[in-house]
Protein backbone atom coordinates (compact mmCIF):
# COMPACT_ATOMS: atom_id res chain seq x y z
CA UNK A 1 0.00 0.00 0.00
CA UNK A 2 2.71 2.58 0.88
CA UNK A 3 4.63 1.81 -2.58
CA UNK A 4 1.25 2.41 -4.08
CA UNK A 5 0.52 6.15 -2.39
CA UNK A 6 4.11 6.84 -2.90
CA UNK A 7 3.91 6.14 -6.71
CA UNK A 8 0.78 8.28 -7.30
CA UNK A 9 2.53 11.46 -5.41
CA UNK A 10 6.27 10.62 -7.87
CA UNK A 11 3.39 11.09 -10.53
CA UNK A 12 1.06 13.76 -9.17
CA UNK A 13 4.47 16.16 -8.76
CA UNK A 14 5.84 15.25 -12.33
CA UNK A 15 2.41 16.03 -13.98
CA UNK A 16 2.28 19.33 -12.14
CA UNK A 17 6.04 20.13 -13.78
CA UNK A 18 4.85 18.96 -17.02
CA UNK A 19 0.86 20.26 -17.65
CA UNK A 20 0.77 22.93 -14.73
CA UNK A 21 4.73 24.36 -14.88
CA UNK A 22 4.00 25.13 -18.90
CA UNK A 23 0.76 26.69 -17.94
CA UNK A 24 2.67 28.98 -15.65
CA UNK A 25 5.77 29.25 -18.31
CA UNK A 26 3.20 30.55 -21.28
CA UNK A 27 1.20 32.90 -18.43
CA UNK A 28 4.79 34.25 -17.95
CA UNK A 29 5.94 34.96 -21.11
CA UNK A 30 9.14 33.49 -20.96
CA UNK A 31 11.44 34.66 -24.19
CA UNK A 32 14.87 32.14 -24.57
CA UNK A 33 15.81 34.74 -27.11
CA UNK A 34 16.61 37.77 -24.39
CA UNK A 35 19.59 38.33 -22.66
CA UNK A 36 19.68 37.48 -19.25
CA UNK A 37 21.12 40.03 -16.55
CA UNK A 38 23.83 37.18 -15.96
CA UNK A 39 25.60 38.78 -19.51
CA UNK A 40 23.51 42.25 -18.96
CA UNK A 41 25.10 43.39 -15.60
CA UNK A 42 28.12 40.73 -15.19
CA UNK A 43 30.46 42.08 -12.23
CA UNK A 44 32.37 39.21 -11.51
CA UNK A 45 30.96 38.77 -7.71
CA UNK A 46 27.03 38.66 -7.87
CA UNK A 47 26.35 38.87 -11.14
CA UNK A 48 28.34 35.77 -13.13
CA UNK A 49 26.25 33.18 -15.45
CA UNK A 50 26.25 29.78 -14.36
CA UNK A 51 28.38 27.24 -16.76
CA UNK A 52 25.79 25.44 -17.40
CA UNK A 53 21.98 25.09 -16.05
CA UNK A 54 22.73 21.93 -14.30
CA UNK A 55 25.23 24.20 -12.01
CA UNK A 56 22.77 26.61 -11.32
CA UNK A 57 20.51 24.06 -10.51
CA UNK A 58 22.97 22.50 -7.92
CA UNK A 59 23.07 25.86 -6.22
CA UNK A 60 19.38 26.92 -6.44
CA UNK A 61 17.98 23.31 -5.43
CA UNK A 62 21.06 23.46 -2.71
CA UNK A 63 19.98 26.68 -1.09
CA UNK A 64 16.06 26.66 -1.38
CA UNK A 65 15.77 22.92 0.03
CA UNK A 66 17.76 23.09 3.10
CA UNK A 67 16.25 21.52 6.44
CA UNK A 68 12.99 22.89 5.87
CA UNK A 69 11.44 19.74 3.98
CA UNK A 70 12.56 17.47 5.90
CA UNK A 71 11.97 18.92 9.12
CA UNK A 72 8.20 20.34 8.45
CA UNK A 73 6.84 17.75 7.07
CA UNK A 74 8.42 14.78 10.10
CA UNK A 75 7.06 17.52 12.97
CA UNK A 76 3.71 17.45 10.51
CA UNK A 77 3.21 13.95 10.97
CA UNK A 78 3.98 13.44 14.65
CA UNK A 79 1.30 16.52 15.47
CA UNK A 80 -1.56 15.60 12.78
CA UNK A 81 -0.58 12.69 11.34
CA UNK A 82 0.42 11.99 7.67
CA UNK A 83 -2.94 12.00 5.52
CA UNK A 84 -3.16 15.89 5.92
CA UNK A 85 0.56 16.65 5.30
CA UNK A 86 0.81 14.32 2.44
CA UNK A 87 -2.13 15.92 0.43
CA UNK A 88 -0.48 19.44 1.00
CA UNK A 89 2.88 19.14 0.19
CA UNK A 90 1.86 17.52 -3.07
CA UNK A 91 -0.91 20.33 -3.70
CA UNK A 92 0.72 23.05 -2.27
CA UNK A 93 4.00 22.69 -4.23
CA UNK A 94 2.18 21.98 -7.50
CA UNK A 95 0.20 25.15 -7.61
CA UNK A 96 1.22 27.38 -5.08
CA UNK A 97 5.30 26.74 -4.22
CA UNK A 98 6.25 26.62 -7.93
CA UNK A 99 4.17 29.29 -9.02
CA UNK A 100 5.76 31.05 -6.19
CA UNK A 101 9.25 30.47 -7.11
CA UNK A 102 8.83 30.70 -11.29
CA UNK A 103 7.00 33.52 -10.88
CA UNK A 104 9.67 35.44 -9.03
CA UNK A 105 12.75 34.22 -10.56
CA UNK A 106 11.41 35.02 -13.82
CA UNK A 107 10.13 38.82 -12.70
CA UNK A 108 13.54 39.29 -11.35
CA UNK A 109 15.14 37.99 -14.85
CA UNK A 110 12.60 40.81 -16.80
CA UNK A 111 13.73 43.80 -13.59
CA UNK A 112 17.55 43.37 -14.39
CA UNK A 113 18.16 40.81 -11.21
CA UNK A 114 16.37 43.09 -8.59
CA UNK A 115 14.85 41.22 -5.42
CA UNK A 116 11.04 40.42 -5.08
CA UNK A 117 11.46 43.78 -2.41
CA UNK A 118 12.95 46.38 -4.93
CA UNK A 119 10.08 44.96 -7.46
CA UNK A 120 7.70 45.98 -5.46
CA UNK A 121 8.76 49.48 -5.69
CA UNK A 122 7.80 49.43 -9.55
CA UNK A 123 4.66 47.74 -9.48
CA UNK A 124 3.41 48.35 -6.17
CA UNK A 125 4.62 51.38 -4.57
CA UNK A 126 7.60 52.87 -2.73
CA UNK A 127 6.41 53.06 1.00
CA UNK A 128 5.58 49.10 0.49
CA UNK A 129 8.94 48.89 -1.16
CA UNK A 130 10.71 49.65 2.28
CA UNK A 131 7.87 47.69 4.63
CA UNK A 132 8.43 44.70 2.41
CA UNK A 133 12.51 45.05 2.41
CA UNK A 134 12.20 44.86 6.58
CA UNK A 135 9.56 42.71 6.33
CA UNK A 136 12.00 40.41 4.43
CA UNK A 137 15.36 41.78 6.62
CA UNK A 138 13.30 40.06 9.50
CA UNK A 139 12.12 36.63 8.07
CA UNK A 140 15.55 36.56 6.72
CA UNK A 141 17.60 37.12 9.99
CA UNK A 142 14.80 34.10 11.32
CA UNK A 143 16.34 31.45 8.98
CA UNK A 144 19.46 32.34 9.71
CA UNK A 145 19.25 31.76 13.31
CA UNK A 146 17.13 28.89 13.32
CA UNK A 147 19.32 26.45 10.82
CA UNK A 148 22.55 27.81 12.18
CA UNK A 149 20.92 26.28 15.43
CA UNK A 150 20.03 23.23 13.91
CA UNK A 151 23.53 22.91 12.52
CA UNK A 152 25.39 23.45 15.80
CA UNK A 153 23.43 21.03 17.29
CA UNK A 154 24.01 17.99 15.32
CA UNK A 155 27.47 19.10 14.91
CA UNK A 156 27.48 18.18 18.89
CA UNK A 157 25.20 15.29 18.88
CA UNK A 158 26.88 13.41 16.06
CA UNK A 159 30.94 14.50 15.68
CA UNK A 160 31.44 12.04 12.51
CA UNK A 161 29.05 14.63 10.34
CA UNK A 162 31.95 17.35 11.17
CA UNK A 163 34.49 16.57 8.38
CA UNK A 164 32.56 15.86 5.09
CA UNK A 165 30.34 19.10 6.17
CA UNK A 166 33.14 21.71 6.86
CA UNK A 167 36.04 19.76 4.63
CA UNK A 168 33.35 20.17 1.29
CA UNK A 169 34.05 23.93 1.70
CA UNK A 170 37.53 23.86 0.98
CA UNK A 171 36.91 20.77 -1.76
CA UNK A 172 34.15 23.04 -3.65
CA UNK A 173 36.37 26.03 -4.03
CA UNK A 174 38.91 23.83 -5.56
CA UNK A 175 36.31 22.48 -7.89
CA UNK A 176 35.13 26.20 -8.78
CA UNK A 177 38.97 27.00 -9.44
CA UNK A 178 39.08 24.24 -11.62
CA UNK A 179 36.26 25.27 -13.43
CA UNK A 180 36.16 28.77 -13.80
CA UNK A 181 39.89 29.76 -13.83
CA UNK A 182 41.63 26.60 -15.18
CA UNK A 183 38.78 25.81 -18.02
CA UNK A 184 38.60 21.73 -17.02
CA UNK A 185 35.43 20.48 -18.33
CA UNK A 186 32.46 20.86 -15.77
CA UNK A 187 32.03 16.81 -15.56
CA UNK A 188 35.50 16.03 -14.85
CA UNK A 189 35.46 18.88 -12.37
CA UNK A 190 32.53 17.30 -11.35
CA UNK A 191 33.73 13.66 -10.34
CA UNK A 192 36.98 15.21 -9.15
CA UNK A 193 34.67 17.07 -6.36
CA UNK A 194 32.59 13.59 -6.06
CA UNK A 195 35.65 11.51 -5.19
CA UNK A 196 36.49 14.21 -2.73
CA UNK A 197 33.36 14.70 -1.08
CA UNK A 198 33.40 10.58 -0.87
CA UNK A 199 36.56 10.68 0.34
CA UNK A 200 35.55 13.47 3.55
CA UNK A 201 32.61 11.02 4.01
CA UNK A 202 35.18 8.09 4.92
CA UNK A 203 37.05 10.61 6.78
CA UNK A 204 34.28 11.74 8.85
CA UNK A 205 33.57 8.37 10.15
CA UNK A 206 37.20 7.76 10.72
CA UNK A 207 38.05 10.70 12.75
CA UNK A 208 34.83 12.31 14.64
CA UNK A 209 35.51 16.04 15.50
CA UNK A 210 34.23 16.51 18.78
CA UNK A 211 35.02 19.65 20.75
CA UNK A 212 34.79 19.70 24.34
CA UNK A 213 33.61 22.32 27.03
CA UNK A 214 30.30 23.90 29.11
CA UNK A 215 28.71 24.53 25.63
CA UNK A 216 30.06 23.09 22.16
CA UNK A 217 27.13 24.45 20.58
CA UNK A 218 28.35 27.69 20.85
CA UNK A 219 31.57 27.22 19.42
CA UNK A 220 30.22 25.79 16.49
CA UNK A 221 27.97 28.30 16.42
CA UNK A 222 30.40 30.68 16.04
CA UNK A 223 32.26 28.60 13.46
CA UNK A 224 29.12 28.41 11.17
CA UNK A 225 28.43 32.38 11.67
CA UNK A 226 31.75 33.02 10.87
CA UNK A 227 31.69 30.85 7.60
CA UNK A 228 28.51 32.76 6.77
CA UNK A 229 30.06 36.10 7.19
CA UNK A 230 33.19 35.26 4.94
CA UNK A 231 30.84 32.86 2.15
CA UNK A 232 28.34 35.67 1.64
CA UNK A 233 30.57 38.35 0.71
CA UNK A 234 33.17 36.94 -1.77
CA UNK A 235 32.03 35.93 -5.18
CA UNK A 236 29.69 33.60 -6.23
CA UNK A 237 31.46 31.38 -8.56
CA UNK A 238 34.32 31.25 -6.08
CA UNK A 239 32.45 29.34 -3.09
CA UNK A 240 28.34 29.53 -3.56
CA UNK A 241 27.98 28.00 -7.20
CA UNK A 242 30.45 25.26 -6.65
CA UNK A 243 29.44 24.38 -3.13
CA UNK A 244 25.94 24.07 -3.59
CA UNK A 245 26.01 22.28 -6.85
CA UNK A 246 28.48 19.36 -5.28
CA UNK A 247 26.30 19.08 -2.36
CA UNK A 248 22.89 18.64 -4.85
CA UNK A 249 24.98 15.36 -5.81
CA UNK A 250 24.45 14.16 -1.80
CA UNK A 251 20.78 15.15 -1.94
CA UNK A 252 20.25 13.41 -5.45
CA UNK A 253 21.78 10.18 -3.99
CA UNK A 254 19.80 10.38 -1.11
CA UNK A 255 16.53 10.63 -3.09
CA UNK A 256 17.57 7.85 -5.20
CA UNK A 257 18.38 5.58 -2.08
CA UNK A 258 15.07 6.54 -0.80
CA UNK A 259 13.12 6.01 -3.68
CA UNK A 260 14.76 2.40 -4.15
CA UNK A 261 14.19 1.27 -0.42
CA UNK A 262 10.59 2.49 -0.74
CA UNK A 263 10.19 0.10 -4.17
CA UNK A 264 11.79 -2.97 -2.81
CA UNK A 265 10.67 -3.03 0.43
CA UNK A 266 7.33 -1.74 0.78
CA UNK A 267 6.43 0.16 4.48
CA UNK A 268 3.48 -1.08 6.56
CA UNK A 269 1.03 1.38 6.49
CA UNK A 270 -1.11 -0.07 9.27
CA UNK A 271 0.96 1.25 12.46
CA UNK A 272 1.25 5.15 11.13
CA UNK A 273 -0.90 7.73 12.36
CA UNK A 274 -3.25 8.43 9.66
CA UNK A 275 -4.88 11.95 11.21
CA UNK A 276 -5.00 13.74 13.96
CA UNK A 277 -7.29 16.38 14.71
CA UNK A 278 -6.55 18.70 17.28
CA UNK A 279 -2.73 17.81 18.00
CA UNK A 280 -2.55 18.75 22.32
CA UNK A 281 1.25 19.23 21.01
CA UNK A 282 1.01 21.29 17.70
CA UNK A 283 -1.77 22.62 18.43
CA UNK A 284 -5.62 23.15 15.80
CA UNK A 285 -4.73 21.63 12.72
CA UNK A 286 -5.85 24.56 10.30
CA UNK A 287 -3.78 26.92 10.29
CA UNK A 288 -0.68 25.20 12.06
CA UNK A 289 -0.09 22.14 9.66
CA UNK A 290 0.20 23.96 6.57
CA UNK A 291 3.00 26.60 8.37
CA UNK A 292 4.60 23.79 10.14
CA UNK A 293 5.42 21.75 6.96
CA UNK A 294 6.96 25.21 5.46
CA UNK A 295 9.16 24.59 2.44
CA UNK A 296 7.97 21.18 1.89
CA UNK A 297 5.14 22.97 0.03
CA UNK A 298 5.66 26.56 -0.05
CA UNK A 299 8.55 28.98 0.77
CA UNK A 300 9.04 32.77 1.16
CA UNK A 301 12.32 32.27 1.09
CA UNK A 302 12.64 30.50 -2.20
CA UNK A 303 11.33 33.87 -3.98
CA UNK A 304 14.29 35.60 -2.09
CA UNK A 305 16.87 32.92 -3.38
CA UNK A 306 15.12 32.97 -6.93
CA UNK A 307 15.28 36.98 -7.25
CA UNK A 308 18.65 37.29 -4.89
CA UNK A 309 21.28 34.95 -5.98
CA UNK A 310 19.63 32.47 -8.84
CA UNK A 311 18.39 35.27 -11.74
CA UNK A 312 21.73 36.97 -11.25
CA UNK A 313 23.86 33.75 -12.69
CA UNK A 314 20.62 32.04 -14.93
CA UNK A 315 22.52 32.39 -18.58
CA UNK A 316 19.30 32.09 -20.43
CA UNK A 317 15.54 31.65 -19.50
CA UNK A 318 14.92 28.89 -21.47
CA UNK A 319 15.80 27.43 -18.63
CA UNK A 320 14.37 29.20 -16.05
CA UNK A 321 11.42 26.56 -15.28
CA UNK A 322 13.41 24.07 -15.16
CA UNK A 323 15.07 25.35 -12.12
CA UNK A 324 12.20 28.10 -10.83
CA UNK A 325 9.26 25.31 -11.12
CA UNK A 326 11.29 22.16 -11.22
CA UNK A 327 13.51 22.88 -8.43
CA UNK A 328 10.51 23.14 -6.09
CA UNK A 329 8.74 20.36 -7.65
CA UNK A 330 12.42 18.15 -6.52
CA UNK A 331 11.70 19.72 -3.07
CA UNK A 332 8.46 18.61 -2.75
CA UNK A 333 9.07 14.92 -3.57
CA UNK A 334 11.65 15.32 -0.63
CA UNK A 335 9.17 15.94 1.67
CA UNK A 336 7.15 13.60 0.69
CA UNK A 337 10.20 10.72 1.30
CA UNK A 338 11.07 12.50 4.80
CA UNK A 339 7.33 11.57 5.49
CA UNK A 340 7.22 8.20 4.68
CA UNK A 341 10.33 8.05 5.97
CA UNK A 342 9.19 8.62 9.44
CA UNK A 343 5.24 7.73 8.99
CA UNK A 344 5.39 4.24 7.51
CA UNK A 345 9.53 3.42 8.17
CA UNK A 346 9.02 4.31 12.60
CA UNK A 347 4.98 4.43 12.43
CA UNK A 348 4.33 4.92 15.92
CA UNK A 349 7.03 7.95 17.59
CA UNK A 350 7.39 7.79 21.36
CA UNK A 351 5.80 10.58 23.62
CA UNK A 352 7.63 13.82 24.65
CA UNK A 353 9.15 16.55 22.40
CA UNK A 354 10.08 15.48 18.93
CA UNK A 355 13.35 15.25 17.63
CA UNK A 356 12.94 15.93 13.82
CA UNK A 357 16.62 15.57 12.74
CA UNK A 358 17.19 12.44 14.61
CA UNK A 359 13.69 11.55 13.64
CA UNK A 360 14.16 11.62 9.57
CA UNK A 361 17.83 10.08 9.99
CA UNK A 362 16.77 6.79 11.94
CA UNK A 363 13.50 6.63 9.37
CA UNK A 364 15.81 6.91 6.61
CA UNK A 365 18.31 4.47 8.26
CA UNK A 366 15.65 1.80 7.56
CA UNK A 367 14.40 2.35 4.33
CA UNK A 368 17.96 2.96 3.10
CA UNK A 369 17.96 -0.61 4.83
CA UNK A 370 20.96 -1.92 2.04
CA UNK A 371 23.31 1.25 3.35
CA UNK A 372 23.53 -0.91 6.68
CA UNK A 373 25.34 0.95 9.43
CA UNK A 374 25.69 4.05 6.88
CA UNK A 375 22.09 4.98 6.57
CA UNK A 376 22.06 7.28 9.64
CA UNK A 377 25.28 8.61 9.26
CA UNK A 378 24.53 9.61 5.66
CA UNK A 379 21.02 10.98 6.54
CA UNK A 380 22.95 13.55 8.59
CA UNK A 381 25.73 14.26 6.06
CA UNK A 382 22.70 15.49 3.54
CA UNK A 383 21.00 17.61 6.38
CA UNK A 384 24.22 19.27 7.63
CA UNK A 385 25.25 19.88 3.81
CA UNK A 386 21.96 21.56 3.21
CA UNK A 387 21.40 23.53 6.22
CA UNK A 388 25.28 25.31 5.36
CA UNK A 389 23.84 26.33 1.94
CA UNK A 390 21.07 27.70 3.25
CA UNK A 391 22.84 29.46 5.95
CA UNK A 392 25.23 31.10 3.47
CA UNK A 393 22.78 31.63 0.51
CA UNK A 394 20.82 33.42 3.23
CA UNK A 395 23.49 35.62 4.03
CA UNK A 396 24.24 36.75 1.32
CA UNK A 397 20.63 38.02 0.29
CA UNK A 398 20.22 39.81 3.95
CA UNK A 399 23.71 41.46 2.85
CA UNK A 400 21.75 42.86 -0.03
CA UNK A 401 19.05 43.80 1.67
CA UNK A 402 20.39 45.43 4.73
CA UNK A 403 22.95 47.61 1.89
CA UNK A 404 19.58 48.53 0.07
CA UNK A 405 17.64 49.87 3.14
CA UNK A 406 20.59 51.42 4.88
CA UNK A 407 22.70 52.94 1.96
CA UNK A 408 25.47 51.03 2.96
CA UNK A 409 28.55 50.24 0.49
CA UNK A 410 30.46 48.48 3.10
CA UNK A 411 29.62 44.72 2.39
CA UNK A 412 31.29 43.47 5.25
CA UNK A 413 29.96 45.86 7.84
CA UNK A 414 26.27 45.03 6.26
CA UNK A 415 27.61 41.62 6.51
CA UNK A 416 28.47 42.32 10.32
CA UNK A 417 24.75 43.83 11.07
CA UNK A 418 23.55 40.30 9.71
CA UNK A 419 25.36 37.88 11.72
CA UNK A 420 25.05 40.30 15.17
CA UNK A 421 21.10 40.15 14.30
CA UNK A 422 21.16 36.58 14.02
CA UNK A 423 23.01 36.05 17.34
CA UNK A 424 20.20 38.35 19.30
CA UNK A 425 17.37 35.99 17.49
CA UNK A 426 19.13 32.87 18.17
CA UNK A 427 19.33 34.02 22.04
CA UNK A 428 15.81 35.01 22.66
CA UNK A 429 14.14 31.82 22.66
CA UNK A 430 14.01 27.67 22.16
CA UNK A 431 13.90 26.35 18.86
CA UNK A 432 10.34 24.83 20.03
CA UNK A 433 9.55 29.06 19.85
CA UNK A 434 11.64 29.93 16.49
CA UNK A 435 10.48 27.40 14.35
CA UNK A 436 6.54 28.11 14.33
CA UNK A 437 7.50 32.03 13.79
CA UNK A 438 9.95 31.29 10.74
CA UNK A 439 6.69 29.08 9.63
CA UNK A 440 4.50 31.80 9.94
CA UNK A 441 6.68 34.69 8.45
CA UNK A 442 8.13 32.72 6.11
CA UNK A 443 4.87 31.56 4.46
CA UNK A 444 3.81 35.22 4.76
CA UNK A 445 6.78 36.56 3.08
CA UNK A 446 5.70 33.86 0.31
CA UNK A 447 2.01 35.65 0.30
CA UNK A 448 3.32 38.80 -0.50
CA UNK A 449 5.96 37.52 -3.35
CA UNK A 450 2.89 36.57 -4.74
CA UNK A 451 1.37 39.92 -4.36
CA UNK A 452 4.10 41.43 -5.67
CA UNK A 453 3.90 38.67 -8.72
CA UNK A 454 0.44 39.68 -9.21
CA UNK A 455 1.06 43.84 -9.64
CA UNK A 456 3.26 42.15 -12.28
CA UNK A 457 1.07 40.77 -14.25
CA UNK A 458 -2.01 43.29 -13.95
CA UNK A 459 0.42 45.80 -15.16
CA UNK A 460 1.16 43.17 -18.28
CA UNK A 461 -2.55 42.49 -18.72
CA UNK A 462 -1.51 38.98 -18.18
CA UNK A 463 -3.79 36.17 -16.15
CA UNK A 464 -3.10 37.60 -12.85
CA UNK A 465 -5.15 35.12 -10.68
CA UNK A 466 -2.82 32.01 -11.03
CA UNK A 467 -0.98 34.11 -8.28
CA UNK A 468 -3.17 36.17 -6.75
CA UNK A 469 -5.71 33.09 -5.55
CA UNK A 470 -2.14 31.46 -3.65
CA UNK A 471 -1.63 34.90 -2.79
CA UNK A 472 -5.18 35.20 -0.59
CA UNK A 473 -4.98 31.42 0.57
CA UNK A 474 -1.53 32.35 2.11
CA UNK A 475 -2.48 35.69 3.88
CA UNK A 476 -5.10 33.42 5.17
CA UNK A 477 -3.25 30.77 6.80
CA UNK A 478 -0.69 32.73 7.86
CA UNK A 479 -2.72 35.83 9.39
CA UNK A 480 -4.30 33.01 11.55
CA UNK A 481 -1.21 31.65 12.27
CA UNK A 482 0.69 34.70 13.47
CA UNK A 483 -2.15 35.65 15.40
CA UNK A 484 -2.13 32.24 17.46
CA UNK A 485 1.43 32.69 18.51
CA UNK A 486 1.48 36.40 19.40
CA UNK A 487 -0.71 35.05 21.92
CA UNK A 488 0.77 32.28 23.24
CA UNK A 489 4.14 34.38 22.90
CA UNK A 490 2.45 37.03 25.62
CA UNK A 491 1.03 34.31 27.62
CA UNK A 492 5.06 32.84 28.47
CA UNK A 493 6.53 35.97 28.68
CA UNK A 494 8.48 36.17 25.10
CA UNK A 495 8.08 39.98 24.58
CA UNK A 496 10.48 39.80 21.81
CA UNK A 497 8.86 37.37 19.79
CA UNK A 498 5.52 38.49 20.89
CA UNK A 499 6.38 41.93 18.96
CA UNK A 500 7.81 40.87 16.24
CA UNK A 501 4.78 38.62 15.17
CA UNK A 502 2.58 41.93 15.65
CA UNK A 503 4.90 43.79 13.64
CA UNK A 504 4.49 40.64 10.87
CA UNK A 505 0.90 40.93 10.84
CA UNK A 506 1.08 45.06 10.83
CA UNK A 507 3.55 44.95 8.15
CA UNK A 508 1.50 42.06 5.77
CA UNK A 509 -1.93 44.39 5.98
CA UNK A 510 -0.14 47.68 5.16
CA UNK A 511 1.16 46.03 1.85
CA UNK A 512 -1.91 44.55 1.03
CA UNK A 513 -3.87 47.90 1.55
CA UNK A 514 -1.12 49.39 -0.86
CA UNK A 515 -1.71 46.50 -3.17
CA UNK A 516 -5.41 47.28 -3.23
CA UNK A 517 -4.48 50.45 -4.29
CA UNK A 518 -2.43 50.15 -7.23
CA UNK A 519 -4.81 47.14 -8.46
CA UNK A 520 -7.74 49.69 -8.58
CA UNK A 521 -5.19 52.34 -10.64
CA UNK A 522 -4.46 49.67 -13.25
CA UNK A 523 -8.35 49.38 -13.74
CA UNK A 524 -8.27 45.61 -12.09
Amino acid sequence: MSRVIFLISCVALGAGYFFYGRLVRKVLGVDPQRTTPAHAAYDGVDYVPAKNWLVLFGHHFASIAGVGPIVGPVLAYVYWGWFGALLWIILGSIFIGAVHDFSALFISLREGGATIGQISRKYISRPASIIFLIFLWLALIIVIAVFAKFCALSFVREPKIVFPSLGLIPAAMLVGFLIYRKKVNTLNATLFGLGLLALLIVLGAKFPLSIGGENPQVFWLCVLLAYSFFASIIPVNVLLQPRDYISSFLLFFGLIVAFVGIMVKPLPVGAAQFFKFPSSLGGPFFPLMFITVACGAISGFHSLVSSGTTSKQLGSEKDAQKIGYGAMILEGLLAVIALFCVAFGLGSIPAGKPDPLGLFALGFSRVAFFLGDYAKFFALVILNAFILTTLDTATRITRFLTQELTGLKNKYLATGIVILAAVIFYSSGTFQALWPLFGASNQLVAGLALLVASAYLLKKKRNHRITLIPAVIMFIITFLALLLKAGQFFKEGNYLLFTVSIILISLGVFIIVEFRKKKRAYGA
